[in-house]
């Protein structure tokens, strides 16, 4: 969201705003809003100019602006209204930083911020009792009858301590990999902090949109992250060449969630390079039916760390279960960092059944059917949706005019979708859903349908 905060005199006009506005804000901007004093909000000059652009504008009392810190402080405006910049408060009254420090034009002063995105955001917030979820892109309600038997089984052997051989044994015959290369975890997401802990990278380049948690852990280890934003104008595809050349940690997703799309392996590979390490996020890779373009097996590219997980297509989130896999030396300065037993005993017995070649073979299908679900998905949305990109997983990306209200209102009908804009790179108009059999989704896009006022397709079987 990228907000413009207003300072203006009584009277002034639409075009006069505008002028202001359009002189600092970059030709194209997405999901912006128009923010000032209370008072000044009712201006029918200014209310004009956000009604013909289409921007929602907020007013905010003079007590409340005085309260935000601004840096271009004007004693004569602190004066009259209590802050010293009205501009520069309204923009940031709700968070982000300022892109643009307060200019004058005229009788209108403008500044312009932009929020950050909330990082530790994830679909399970948007789930409460009653609603059918489309938020969480875990396939399954509950793990199948043969692992929940396994998993029920796993308790007797709960009195010991875990004893990770047999799944490290069975994860490294799984990706054709001696066991030193392995490194079990309490979920994928457990790689991203230890990495942030063992390493100790000069710049971080994290490609985005993608699952924030690496470079929620970064940054909180207090390490430089520097953003590659892929555009949705290019399919949000991978461009090696976007990436810094200094970067030496590398972070991407594959397939990338949020936007499903899955980048050629040897796109990817291209990132490798000695004195960087390479992380792959490949925790939806088996959604996929082949993998065709997973690195897991991938033993030459120097830095290469593949991350996974048995979340997704096992319907384990709460127990917590993930490896990674990489060069020897690399794997030993990440489990430096774990705690001694890191992974319980049911999720290392979750490790070993899941990895087998009849439960491989098991998710192999399963990707296949998810693939038939996922276009039954895409073909039953109403025309005006804009499915982002070529959705590969089992997730897909959308795009929805006013995608705010429309995911309150389908949140108010009981569906809950992931929202977009806490993805950097995404705004508020993007929404993730999560695919499901084709009934629950030919009643979503009824429903969406509906909520869009948009005709339902005479296409869907």
């Amino acid at each position: 969201m990228t907000t413009v905060g207003l300072g203006a005199v009584s009277g002034v006009d639409a075009d006069e705003v505008l002028a202001a506005v359009d002189a600092v804000l970059p030709a194209g901007t997405a999901e912006v809003r128009l923010a000032t004093l209370d008072v000044r909000a009712a201006e029918p000059g200014i209310r004009e100019a956000a009604a013909r652009r289409g921007w929602t504008l907020v007013g905010h009392p003079a007590a409340a602006l005085a309260r935000v810190p601004v840096p271009t402080s004007s004693a004569r405006v602190a004066a009259a209204v209590g802050t010293g910049s009205v501009a520069e408060a309204a923009a940031l009254m709700d968070g982000g930083s300022l892109t643009v420090a307060k200019t004058v034009h005229g009788r209108v002063t403008v500044a312009v911020a932009v929020a950050e995105p909330d990082l530790s955001h994830h679909g399970d917030a948007e789930l409460a009792p009653g609603l059918v979820d489309l938020a969480v892109n875990v396939r399954a309600d509950a793990p199948p009858p043969w692992l929940r038997t396994v998993l029920h089984a796993s308790i007797d052997a709960a009195a010991a301590y875990p004893d990770p051989g047999p799944a490290r044994a069975a994860v490294a015959a799984a990706h054709g990999r001696p066991e030193d290369e392995v490194l079990l975890t309490a979920g994928a997401a457990e790689v991203f902090v230890l990495v942030a802990r063992a390493l100790r990278p000069h710049l971080a380049a994290v490609v985005h949109p993608s699952f924030t948690e690496p470079e929620a852990a970064l940054r909180a280890a207090g390490h430089p992250v520097t953003r590659v934003l892929l555009r949705a104008d290019d399919g949000w595809r991978l461009d090696p060449a976007a990436v810094p050349g200094d970067a030496d940690l590398v972070v991407l997703g594959n397939p990338t969630n949020p936007t499903s799309v899955l980048h050629p392996a040897e796109t990817v590979a291209a990132l490798a390079r000695p004195g960087r390490v390479l992380l792959v996020d490949e925790a939806f890779a088996d959604t996929v039916a082949g993998e065709p373009e997973s690195l897991a097996t991938q033993r030459d590219l120097p830095g290469l760390l593949v991350v996974r997980s048995l979340t997704k297509t096992w319907g384990l989130a709460g127990l917590r279960v993930g490896y990674a896999l990489g060069p020897a030396d690399l794997i030993a300065r990440l489990a430096a960092q774990q705690p001694r037993w890191p992974v319980s005993t049911p999720a290392l017995a979750a490790l070993t059944a899941c990895t087998t070649p009849a439960a491989r073979a098991e998710a192999d299908a399963a990707a296949r059917d998810l693939a038939d679900w996922r276009t039954a998905l895409v073909d039953a949305l109403p025309p005006s949706v804009v499915v982002e990109g070529d959705p590969r997983s089992s997730f897909v990306l959308l795009r929805v005019a006013d995608g705010l209200a429309v995911r309150e209102e389908l949140r108010r009908r009981g569906w809950a979708v992931r929202r977009g804009d806490t993805f950097p790179g995404l705004t508020g108009d993007h929404l993730r859903v999560a695919v499901r059999r084709p009934e629950v989704s030919r009643a979503f896009a009824a429903v969406l349908a509906d909520v869009l006022g948009a005709p339902i397709s005479e296409e869907v079987p």
